[in-house]
């Protein structure tokens, strides 16, 4: 009778240790799962604030020189650039979809052009970007200094800001290529 007694405690007692570990398993179960769900919606949350595209490549490459003339007839002859009054501009395709164009620009300006003002360098990148009215307003509400307003060309829109630097930045949203 004490055995069976005791037998029976054991059992209330395995039985309560038994409750409380599931218990606990099931509290940890069911926190995983609520952490995994909240990061989940956070991350797509976060993922669609910053789907937006910025750079999407370098548009043109444009320095000071001396002579810029003759700076393009020294490319043309030494290293085979097929220079024109406006430089070179280097045609290529999209990785993505092979029938889209797109073209980089590389061109030599006069050392005493004003076109890279504010900025004191010799040198000024454009980039490729896509939705530029959505990326200036997003610089703005980031304070990067935009100089000028957004202007539209035949072959793209066009805007440049200051990079922390100084350096005169230009942006450009091609046309359809």
């Amino acid at each position: 009778m004490l055995q069976l007694a005791i037998s029976v405690t054991g059992d209330k007692i395995n039985s309560g240790k038994m409750k409380k570990s599931t218990l606990i398993i099931l509290t940890i179960a069911t926190s995983f799962c609520f952490g995994f769900a909240f990061n989940t919606i956070i991350t797509k949350q976060s993922n669609n604030q910053t789907k937006m595209k910025k750079v999407t490549g370098i548009g043109g490459i444009f320095f000071k020189c001396k002579d810029p003339n003759k700076i393009k007839e020294w490319y043309k002859t030494h290293l085979g650039l097929d220079t024109t009054e406006w430089g070179v501009n280097f045609e290529w395709r999209e990785a993505e979809d092979p029938t889209k164009k797109g073209s980089t620009a590389w061109n030599p300006f006069a050392e005493n052009t004003k076109y890279f003002d504010p900025s004191t360098k010799d040198f000024m990148i454009n980039y490729r970007v896509e939705n530029l009215e959505a990326l200036v307003e997003q610089l703005k509400s980031e304070g990067v200094t935009i100089i000028d307003k957004i202007e539209t060309y035949d072959y793209g829109k066009f805007v440049h800001i200051i990079d922390l630097e100084g350096n005169k930045i230009q942006l450009w949203e091609p046309t359809g290529e």
